[in-house]
């Protein structure tokens, strides 16, 4: 064989084997993570990053709270391995974890009527979430999402094999919360389905209702028999006090509602990189909680198998610390 037919064949086969993705269409960059792309990018020195929310001091810098530094120094006298942790977290990071949603004496927590797993923070939570829901919720597969959304619930909804619909919620005419909007359409939502509620500073427009509308929303919902997830990726940031931002979730329950609850720490303890986060189910009984939590693991172990453990281990190490949690 000459060497010039040699040279054809061996352009062709790779030509072959380089055609395998050149289908594939260039997608669009990530409308929240692309405007800090684009931010690096620029020269400008007066340039301001409005992109992914987190925390900066004065000099545009991120901010470590001074809480999770010394955890971390807590932590390293320990001498802690890194072994794998177990495929839903470790049981003290679940504890701490729903107990700063609920309340220490809150009966749902004290009884174990929970089920409780690490989630890839905000984000994996979720996505854990509309995993169980698709594989196990007896109503509609559908999400009901406040109009506007966080930009990434839809795509977490819809990769879950859910389907995906709006409700009315920001007026921008008032710039305020579309109220009685709001409640025309929770009406409308066929019975059984389920509805995405933000607990609290609602992303992106910072607007909550207010206690008595969220009375007034609870009572809609449980008349329609729809089934509620909350996202609380910013309990603290709304009022400053965890337990006031944690208010309408702990009345849906006091209001006899069973209730999904997606959590995060990456805001309001700066864990951004950590991917600390929390998914829970609300249950009417310890049966419940143990066979819905055997679900969740079995969802979760193809999924990434087990969570990171060093974000988890300062939330414990925070929460779990009398005078670290007071600093925090």
């Amino acid at each position: 064989m000459s060497c010039a037919l040699l040279f054809v064949i061996t352009m062709m086969c790779m030509n072959f084997f380089r055609s395998w993705w050149s289908q594939v269409e260039m997608g669009p960059p990530d409308a929240i993570l692309g405007v800090t792309e684009a931010f690096k990018k620029d020269t400008n020195p007066k340039k301001i990053n409005l992109g992914v929310g987190a925390y900066r001091d004065d000099n545009g810098k991120p901010f470590v709270l001074p809480s999770v530094l010394k955890a971390e120094e807590q932590m390293r006298a320990k001498k802690l391995d890194h072994e794998y942790g177990p495929i839903g977290g470790t049981a003290e990071f679940c504890k701490h974890s729903i107990t700063l949603a609920l309340g220490d004496s809150n009966e749902h927590v004290a009884n174990g009527l929970n089920s409780t797993v690490q989630g890839i923070s905000g984000t994996g939570a979720l996505r854990i979430g509309g995993a169980f829901l698709q594989k196990f919720f007896p109503g509609n597969k559908t999400v009901y999402l406040p109009t506007p959304s966080w930009g990434n619930h839809t795509p977490i909804f819809k990769h879950s094999g859910l389907d995906v619909k709006q409700y009315r919620y920001y007026d921008p005419k008032t710039c305020g919360f579309d109220f009685q909007g709001a409640l025309q359409d929770i009406a409308k939502i066929p019975e059984k389905s389920v509805i995405l509620l933000h607990a609290c500073a609602h992303n992106p427009t910072g607007v909550d209702p207010k206690p008595e509308q969220w009375a007034e929303i609870s009572k809609v919902i449980k008349d329609k028999q729809l089934f509620p997830f909350f996202d609380m990726a910013y309990q603290g940031f709304a009022s400053g006090d965890v337990s006031k931002d944690a208010a309408a979730v702990r009345l849906f329950l006091k209001d006899g509602h069973q209730i999904a609850l997606a959590q995060s720490f990456a805001k309001n303890m700066g864990l951004y990189g950590e991917r600390a986060g929390a998914f829970s189910l609300i249950t009417s009984s310890k049966d419940d909680a143990d066979r819905t939590l055997s679900q969740l693991k079995i969802i979760i172990r193809p999924m990434y198998s087990n969570p990171p453990v060093h974000g988890a281990r300062i939330v414990s190490e925070i929460l779990g610390d009398a005078n670290l949690k007071s600093i925090w």
